[in-house]
């Protein structure tokens, strides 16, 4: 992987972010005001289960026909 390649899945992830408060802003709200709710522990794990996710997709990716 270079640079270039790096900078385009940050790119991407800024997109992928962004499009639900641009499509729905209130449901963007509501979530983050759920997530106030939700204690720290809870959310640790729900962000290294989307780390994990994420490590599986790369590696499934990684390992597809090139």
């Amino acid at each position: 992987m270079n640079w270039q390649e790096l900078f385009r899945a940050l790119a991407l992830v800024l997109v992928i972010e962004g499009l639900l408060p641009f499509l729905s802003p209130q449901a963007w709200k509501d979530a983050m005001t759920r997530a106030l709710q939700v204690s720290s522990r809870a959310l640790r794990v729900m962000g290294l289960l989307g780390m994990l996710a994420g490590l599986l997709l790369l590696q499934l990716i990684g390992q597809g026909p090139n």
